[in-house]
Order: C-alpha cells, then structure tokens, then sequence
C-alpha cells in the first residue's frame, strides 16, 4: 500500500513538473517586440490601455498570450478585455479575443495571470498586435486621508514603471494621464518626463520577465468619488404591458474623510473653492420611452431631479438632499416604468425572453455590490439567464397581490461593476398565456362570493320571533 502511494506521489510530481517546464517554456516561445501602457487616472476609475505587439521566437505554434498581475491588484481588477488588431491606419480593426483567468504552477509571489486566447496560433516567426484594456477601482488613496472644506483632494496611485509579464520585453514605455496640472511627487525611473497632465516613463529597454520597478504618484484629483455600496435593481414583468423598475441605492463618497464643520453658507457662495472634491448630483442614464420616474429616499419624495427624453435615451439628473463629501453616505431609490414590448421578445422555439441592460444607470459609478432580480409572471417555467459576464445566480419565489402560487424570480450577483459592465443580458422562461386569466378569475370569483353573501344577508332574518 505504501508503495503504492509513493508510486501515485511520484507521478503527480513528474505530472506538476511537465506542466512547469510547459508553462516555462511557452513563456520563453513568446517576447514583447514593443509595449506601450497608458494609464487614465483623470476618474476614481483607473483605466489601464495596453498596445502588445508580440513575436512567437520559438518553433512551435502559440495559442495563448499571458498577462500578469501582482497578488494585490487582482481584488481591484473590475474587467480585463483584448482585441486583435487587424490591417493598418484607416482601414484598421478590432476582432474580440476570449480572456479568461488561468493558473501557473511556478508563478512567482503569488503573480496572477490571465490567459489571451488567439483567433488564429501565432507560427513561429509571426508577430501579432493586442489591444487590452483593464479597469481597476479602489486603487487611489487620498492622503491626507482627512480634508477640510476648503482644501483639493490629493490621491496616492501605486504601480511599477517597468510592466510586469511572463515575457521579455524588448521596448515599452507608460504613459499617465492626471486629471490636472498639479502633481505633488512621482518616483523618477530614468527616464521619466513630465509636460502639463502627462508623466512618462520610458522607453526602456531588454528587460526580463517578471521584472518589477515600484512607483507611487502623488496627484490632485477633485472628481467625484462615487461608490454604491449596495445597489438592487427589481424588474418586474407583467404581460399586460408594462416593465417596472425598482433601483435601491446605498451610495457612499469614497474620496478623503470630511474633518471640521460644514459651512452651507461658504459652500454656495464660494463654490469653486469650498467642497471641490464634493458632489451635489448624479447622473443616471435609463431608456428611451421611460415614464412615470419617481425619486425618494426615507423621509419622502426628493424633487430635486430633471428628467431629460428623447427617441434614443433618457436621462435623470438627481440632487441628493445634500450634498456628498468624504466618507458621507445617501440611502434613495429610483423607480420608473417601461412599454413592454421595447424589451421582451419571443424567441424562435416560442421561449419568452427579457433583453435588458446589467449595470448601474449612474454614470462614472463603482458598485461595489450589485444585484439584479427579474420577477417573471406568474406561471412562468424553466427560467435561465444569459449573461455577459461571469455572475452568481439563483431563484427565490416572490408573493404579490392576488397571487396564488407565487412568482419566479432570478437573482444576478456581481461584486466590483463599473459603467463597462452596461451591456444587454438575457433571462428566457416558458410561459402559458392561461395564466394571463388567473388574476381576472380570481377577483370575479371574489366580487361573485361577495355579491352571493349580500344577497344572502339581505334574505336572512336575524329577528328573533316567539
């Protein structure tokens, strides 16, 4: 038995070493001809462009390209996309490549990678360009961590001059953008320039894989910081020709802690120097054809908000009944109806299904957690959701008035969702149209029971006689 077992342990060692010296030596197949980073840090939302032309150097075919991420990014990581580049200057496009998360066994300080996969393997001696595009939150830190009325917001941005990869890289450089001119301290990896709101760093030169230079940018960035802490959005179908939607929002300013009083007085007579980093308004892009909007929080209806239509969109700008600084929080909820048939269609083998958008309305918005619950009619059978990102999905039943036994309902979970995530979903079910009659029934069968028990009370004598 013990032989056995050394025999079994043995294998599974030769088994992780093969795939080691695979990974190794698909990473040494592949080199960066030229690498170009630009990192917008003009919102709280960092948006990281890379411009990845690669070279397969080796002699075998290459299906996949990796990108690697340090351990401490990979929670702040929202969304990572790629495309191939195809053909030259006006006549250039964009094909989208299937990223997935993958892991290596030999992966240095717990680097976290993500696989590219190619429309077509790379031959040896062929180079393709990538575009990629990665979004990550919660990645500024102000400091001071406390500001008063009237001081900006300052914000730390940590990351590496030199890109972390698998790969050699044989030129990059990065470029970040600030949203103004005033930059307290940045780390000087020569070369490093800097003009206006731009900081470069680069180019350099034949630097091996995994190479790591660390570098902290100290900025002023005044933009709204604006997290939802938690946001549910309930869409609710009913087949007699409506949509409504139900949006619960616990939205919260994460820029640099409000200290001292608040002065109102100073703040709208000296707005563009008191509360800068501070916001007074949202706005919130919902669909075209919206109608009856209302918005109100716990104490009532706020009528502080500006409902913008027209045939392609709408959009409401809400007031909060205050404005938001630092480490403040509002609690609201937004509802509005929508024409049912803008949204739910039949699809070929006679399923019903829902085409809505997932995401948050609020424009420039991080959620930290956001659910999503479609209420089918009831009756309805067999539900699935199609969605275009990864999600945790589950049903509950939801009791309404005059229901009978209940409605389905399909819960979408995702943590860390930016406006990137905005993209229509899906959620088909089986519907018979008799269940359209059991409401109806059921309150004639209500309004018949009361008139019978009326008719019967008005012939009932109570008298009591001898």
């Amino acid at each position: 038995m013990e032989a056995h077992l050394r025999v079994r342990a043995a294998l599974l060692l030769s088994v992780l070493a093969l795939l080691s010296l695979l990974a190794r030596s698909s990473s040494q197949e592949i080199q960066i001809v030229n690498a170009e980073r630009r990192i917008d840090l003009t919102s709280h939302i960092v948006k990281v462009f890379l411009t990845l032309k690669v070279e397969n150097i080796g002699a075998s075919p290459a299906s996949e390209i990796l990108l690697a991420f340090p351990p401490t990014l990979i929670d702040r990581l929202a969304l990572v996309k790629a495309a191939a580049t195809v053909g030259k200057r006006k006549k250039k496009s964009y094909l989208p490549l299937d990223v997935n998360p993958t892991e290596l066994p030999d992966a240095p300080n717990g680097t976290k990678y993500f696989s590219i996969s190619l429309l077509n393997p790379l031959s040896a001696g062929e180079s393709a360009t990538l575009e990629v595009l990665y979004i990550l939150t919660h990645s500024l830190e102000p400091f001071p961590a406390e500001i008063s009325q009237s001081e900006s917001q300052l914000v730390y941005y940590r990351d590496s001059a030199i890109i972390l990869s698998p790969y050699h890289i044989k030129q990059q450089t990065t470029f970040f953008k600030t949203p103004s001119t005033k930059l307290e301290s940045f780390t000087k990896v020569e070369p490093t320039n800097r003009a206006g709101t731009d900081l470069k760093y680069g180019p350099y030169e034949n630097h091996p894989p995994y190479s790591f230079s660390p570098i902290i940018v100290h900025f002023e960035n005044n933009n709204p910081f604006a997290v939802v802490e938690e946001l549910v959005r309930e869409v609710e179908i009913s087949h007699w020709g409506s949509l409504q939607i139900t949006e619960h929002y616990i939205l919260k300013h994460a820029g640099a802690r409000h200290k001292g009083v608040f002065s109102r007085v100073e703040y709208q007579s000296k707005p563009s120097f008191s509360g800068v980093p501070s916001f007074k308004s949202l706005l919130a892009r919902l669909p075209p054809r919206v109608h009856s909007v209302y918005y109100r929080d716990e104490i009532g209806n706020i009528s502080s908000s500006h409902l913008r239509t027209d045939p392609r969109k709408s959009e409401l700008e809400i007031e909060p009944r205050y404005p938001l600084f630092g480490g403040w929080k509002a609690s609201f909820v937004i509802g509005y109806g929508l024409p049912l048939q803008d949204f739910l269609f039949e699809s070929p083998d006679g399923r019903r299904y829902l085409n809505f958008s997932f995401g948050c309305p609020l424009v420039e918005t991080v959620v930290d957690k956001l659910t999503i619950k479609v209420v089918l009619p009831e009756g309805s059978k067999d539900p699935s959701a199609v969605v275009p990102c990864s999600v945790e999905q589950h049903l509950e039943t939801k009791y309404s008035y005059l229901d009978i036994v209940g409605r389905t309902v399909v819960v979408l979970e995702k943590i860390n969702v930016v406006p990137e995530h905005n993209s229509p979903f899906q959620v088909y079910y089986n519907f018979n149209p008799i269940f359209m009659l059991a409401e109806p029934l059921m309150l004639v069968s209500v309004f018949f029971l009361l008139f019978i028990a009326s008719v019967a009370y008005l012939h009932v004598d109570p008298s009591i006689r001898k």
